[in-house]
């Protein structure tokens, strides 16, 4: 199955996308489906065996839209090109409106309050109202007849006959029945307020995608390649892997890779949102857009182009803003049958006020006009798509990577935090601590062996032990057969001998004995105090303690009270015992553990606390990576790391715990906004067209002309999207 992503052109409401999203299902081979009206763009996945990316593209042509298919970065860039040409011709034509609607406006209502004749009136708002008909409101009936021919109808279907019911009925009004009155007016405003609307709404839908545009605008345009010992520069575009780059100071990292000579500390608050800046070294990772602050380095190239770490980032966002939250499904079923159950209740308005009341047939096309208008569903379209491009771009600014509307929605309904301790709750590089050797064996005996059984191993406990050899200066063995056995140790063989180091568990396996009561009050003193204790045994009898230390992130603590003043359990899971494990999360604030827990037997414990509720994993994304995908949410740490944005649903670029509670806080702040815009949009039709049908005439006097039908309806879909907007301003 292939992924790939459709940039569409020419959808007017979430009635074209319910449409063409209908439409791409139906085609064989198409598996699943997300076209977002918010973004305008399409999300499908299908068998190239049995359908071709030009294939969809001519399905959603053959609907009346323009669409191609999206080329990444190259595409964002030439969508913002297309978005202000867009916006420059909904402003052209608004302008162009606006010069016949106020001189409209004036002769029709101005001179009347002030009772002034004017001769030909009539006639002249006439040949006022008609340019702007058929020339500002051509793509209102170009909408509409691409509507039908695809036997649907959609925002463009209402305004086209909301406002030709007005203008054609003004034009019988002229020739035929010149007592009744005419309307002309009516249909001009109402086009240049609907263009109003629709020029406010693009402007105001293009700040949502400001996240995307900057991280974009990041990217530098060159590099520095060294080239037989030459300096040479060329387009970023242009470096391949492998490339030695040079990096001076105040200058942008062109791609990511490894430094290889120099030193020098890195503003990477572009891609993590931490604004202190990275001191680098030789052997140590850069990313794509962070800035030089101090000395000249030279790094090798690892990856370039759509595989750096800033280009994965903007995928990650763009999916994000793609992805429709499950609220949305919502709004698309209301909207694909809004429109025919507007143009069926504005017909009975006029049929009911004209046929059964008795009313003129002016004031019953009056009010039916007014009914098709002000219930234009847009406002529910943008309302959950508008909430999700600014809660995920917000969240990337700080380093908080949201994959799309179902996690953001997901993670205000959760009940359990599961964290993982090493490298999550604590640092993950820990230090050797207390060596205790028994019988004649000395510090140095143990250390040795365990050294050289240890350097084999890439484990943080292991590589603690490595360190501390290493600073001796000693010469270690040889250790041949090395076998990890995960949650229990490692054994080796140095020379003939076979050693065992790890917990109790493997002693036992091996009948060594390490159950002296003054080896045992050693290990629990040592466990108290928070240190993970490993038992070096050989031939049945323990040789000594070695106890590591991983201490606690300076931010878990608060992270952890700040879970649970959102009223959140907060649980620790890890493969060391339990009194170490209840030690370290003592320190961080947490009452409950899972200790002893296999690395595959993670994802177990998760399942049994969905039974109760939403569950949250917090790990590194490497070796949680089944938990972190069991869980309902899966919240990575890594700067970046490709396993951290291929597993977790959330990703924390900062390794920062605080991101937890803040990312949480964006969820349920976006979703706050998205069921605000919601209730204001349906709340805004179902209080709008019985006032626009006149149910309330006859007791208050109550009647909404079209033309501030016209006005209500462009401000919803505006207010909507500024209220998205106000997101921008929260602080996590």
């Amino acid at each position: 199955m292939k992924k790939t992503e459709l940039t569409i052109t020419g959808m007017h409401c979430a009635s074209c996308s319910t449409l063409l999203t209908r439409a791409l299902s139906k085609a064989e081979g198409v598996s699943q489906v997300n076209v977002n009206y918010g973004t305008g763009r399409g999300t499908v996945v299908f068998d190239e065996g049995k359908i071709k990316e030009k294939e969809l593209v001519e399905i959603v042509k053959k609907k009346g839209y323009g669409a191609e298919v999206s080329l990444g970065k190259a595409d964002l860039e030439k969508q913002e090109h297309v978005q202000k040409k867009e916006i420059q011709k909904i402003k052209s034509l608004f302008l162009f409106s606006l010069l016949f609607a106020i001189p409209s406006f004036i002769i029709a209502m101005v001179f009347m309050w002030l009772n002034i004749m004017m001769p030909y009136k009539e006639y002249i708002l006439w040949l006022l109202a008609s340019p702007v008909q058929f020339y500002a409101g051509w793509q209102f009936y170009k909408g509409a007849w691409v509507a039908l021919k695809n036997k649907t109808s959609n925002m463009d279907t209402l305004i086209a006959i909301g406002t030709s019911a007005a203008y054609f009925y003004s034009v019988y009004a002229l020739f035929f029945s010149p007592e009744t009155g005419q309307y002309f007016e009516i249909s001009a405003i109402l086009i240049t307020l609907v263009l109003l609307g629709k020029l406010l709404e693009a402007r105001a839908k293009g700040k949502t995608n400001d996240a995307i545009k900057k991280l974009i605008g990041l990217s530098p345009k060159t590099a520095i390649v060294i080239k037989s010992g030459k300096e040479v520069k060329i387009a970023v575009d242009l470096v391949q892997v492998g490339d030695i780059i040079l990096v001076k100071p105040g200058e942008k990292i062109p791609v990511d890779g490894m430094i290889i000579d120099g030193e020098s500390s890195i503003d990477e608050s572009m891609i993590t949102g931490e604004s202190m800046p990275v001191d680098k070294r030789k052997g140590s990772q850069v990313f794509s857009a962070t800035i030089n602050k101090q000395g000249a380095f030279r790094f090798k190239a690892t990856k370039v182009g759509a595989n750096t770490t800033l280009s994965q980032i903007i995928k990650l966002i763009e999916e994000a803003q793609g992805n429709k939250a499950p609220i949305q499904r919502f709004a698309d079923v209301i909207s694909s049958y809004f429109v025919p159950i507007v143009i069926s209740l504005s017909l009975a308005t006029f049929v009911v006020w004209h046929f059964i009341i008795r009313e003129p047939f002016s004031f019953a096309i009056i009010a039916a006009v007014a009914v098709i208008v002000i219930a234009c569903p847009c406002a529910l379209g943008l309302a959950t798509p508008t909430a999700i491009m600014v809660g995920t771009g917000k969240g990337a600014q700080k380093g908080i990577l949201i994959k799309g509307g179902e996690a953001l929605e997901t993670a205000h309904k959760l009940k359990y935090v599961v964290f993982d301790k090493t490298g999550t709750i604590t640092k993950g590089t820990p230090e050797l601590t207390d060596i205790v050797p028994f019988g004649n064996n000395t510090e140095k005996d143990i250390l040795r062996i365990a050294a050289a059984i240890e350097k084999n191993s890439e484990h943080p406990l292991a590589q603690a032990i490595v360190r501390k050899a290493g600073k001796s200066k000693m010469a270690l063995p040889k250790a041949t057969k090395f076998k990890a056995i995960p949650g229990h140790g490692v054994t080796a063989l140095i020379g003939k001998q076979a050693f065992y180091l790890g917990n109790s568990k493997l002693m036992g396996e091996h009948k060594i004995n390490a159950s002296a009561s003054n080896q045992l009050k050693l290990v629990q003193k040592l466990e108290q105090d928070g240190k993970t204790v490993m038992i070096l045994g050989s031939e049945n009898k323990a040789l000594g303690l070695i106890a590591v230390a991983d201490e606690i992130k300076e931010t878990s603590a608060a992270a952890v009270e700040e879970l649970q003043k959102l009223g959140l359990d907060v649980y620790m899971i890890t493969g060391d015992n339990e009194r170490t494990a209840k030690a370290i999360a003592k320190k961080a604030g947490i009452e409950n553990v899972f200790a002893e827990v296999l690395p595959e037997k993670k994802a177990d414990y998760v399942k049994k606390l969905q039974k109760k509720g939403k569950v949250a994993m917090v790990g590194d994304g490497i070796n949680d990576a089944p938990a972190l995908a069991q869980a309902d949410i899966g919240i990575a740490l890594g700067s970046g790391t490709d396993v951290a944005m291929e597993t977790g649903n959330i990703v924390l670029l900062k390794n920062d715990l605080m991101d937890v509670p803040r990312a949480i806080k964006l969820s349920k702040m976006t979703m706050g906004k998205i069921k605000q815009n919601m209730f204001w949009a349906l709340f805004y039709n179902v209080i709008g067209i019985p006032v626009a049908a006149g149910v309330f005439y006859h007791w208050t006097g109550w009647l909404l002309s079209p033309i501030l039908a016209g006005g209500a309806m462009a401000l919803s879909s505006v207010s909507v999207v500024s209220n998205s907007l106000l997101l921008r301003a929260k602080k996590l």
